[in-house]
């Protein structure tokens, strides 16, 4: 059952300057149409580098940003431009983790006062007692309830974020938007955090939109992956189609770059991609990867390929390259 889904996504930002009248001079195409699907109960993964637009498409799913353009389609309703009454009991079942566990929690409250926090704005009143439920929350992410009372500085990086994860389950959401959960943690704690969410997958039955641009990560937790570079989606499919037969060029970049341990001392080869990432204020014409791809040719500066699926594919596994690999 389809859970979210984002169609023709569109985020601009408005760039000013000039003087002495500031004025409007460009526009950041941070999203720019992009088409996601999130099922009940399942992950998807958004990978790609740092500034294709990974995060402002998840904080569009989760309606902390308004849409320029496109629809978000939440159970079916579509909640583009809903205003924040008509929000109100959509709330709870999505839900943000956040990238940085210690600056996403409050250094005046306590962990018990973090937590429970959603459920007084919400007046959720859960059997009980909220106390109790914090105590609860807090068991279920592994930590001790007993340490309700202390403060965030108090833990370590990975117990934090644990307290990030149980302030999202307060109020038992259906969808979760993992936003880069584990990047700032050590690669011991980033395993433990998402086996802790594999876990509450498994027994909750929540869905995950799940950002990150580790794509080992990724393939461990999701069973979708979808590829993004310069505001838009180059390739989506289901994780084992897409890692071991990916068609786009940024894609086999971004796989190559995975480390991996070669037994016999050979290994994948690695690509490197020349020149910088284009900026999104004036993205190139057609296919935006163009001017790093090693296989681009004058077709691709002329025409933005299509999202499709390619002869050989499997269903769902789609591509936006005019010169796919074979």
């Amino acid at each position: 059952m389809t859970l979210l889904e984002l169609s023709g996504l569109e985020k601009h930002f408005p760039v000013r300057g000039g003087f002495p009248v500031r004025r409007q001079i460009g526009r950041v195409h941070a999203v720019d149409g992009v088409d996601l699907t999130v099922h009940a109960g399942q992950t998807l993964g958004l990978v790609g580098e740092s500034g294709c637009g990974k995060s402002t498409t998840g904080r569009l799913a989760a309606r902390l940003l308004e849409p320029t353009a496109g629809r978000v389609l939440y159970d079916g309703r579509d909640i583009s431009h809903a205003s924040r009454r008509a929000l109100r009991p959509i709330r709870p079942e999505i839900q943000m983790i956040f990238q940085d566990p210690y600056s996403s929690l409050n250094p005046r409250h306590t962990v018990g006062a973090i937590i429970r926090g959603p459920m007084d704005i919400n007046g959720l009143n859960p059997k009980g007692g909220r106390e109790a439920r914090v105590r609860e929350l807090l068991e279920i992410v592994g930590l001790n309830p007993e340490h309700v009372n202390r403060f965030p500085h108090e833990f370590s990086g990975g117990q934090r974020q644990r307290i990030g994860i149980a302030r999202a389950l307060a109020l038992e959401p259906r969808l979760i938007v993992a936003d880069e959960p584990v990047s700032a943690l050590d690669v011991s704690i980033q395993a433990q955090v998402v086996n802790l969410l594999g876990r509450l997958q498994r027994e909750l039955g929540i869905a995950f939109l799940f950002i990150a641009h580790d794509l080992a990560v990724v393939r461990h937790f999701s069973q979708r992956v979808a590829v993004m570079y310069l505001g838009r989606i180059v390739e989506i499919g289901d994780r084992t189609s897409l890692y071991e037969s990916p068609r786009h060029p940024y894609t086999h970049a971004l796989l190559s770059a995975v480390p991996e341990v070669a037994v016999d001392g050979g290994g994948r080869e690695r690509i490197r991609l020349t020149g910088d990432v284009p900026s999104p204020i004036d993205p190139p014409s057609g296919c935006r990867f163009r001017t790093r791809c090693w296989r681009a040719q004058e077709k691709c500066a002329l025409t933005t390929p299509p999202l499709t699926r390619l002869q050989g594919d499997r269903d769902g596994h789609l591509t936006a390259c005019h010169y796919p690999l074979p």
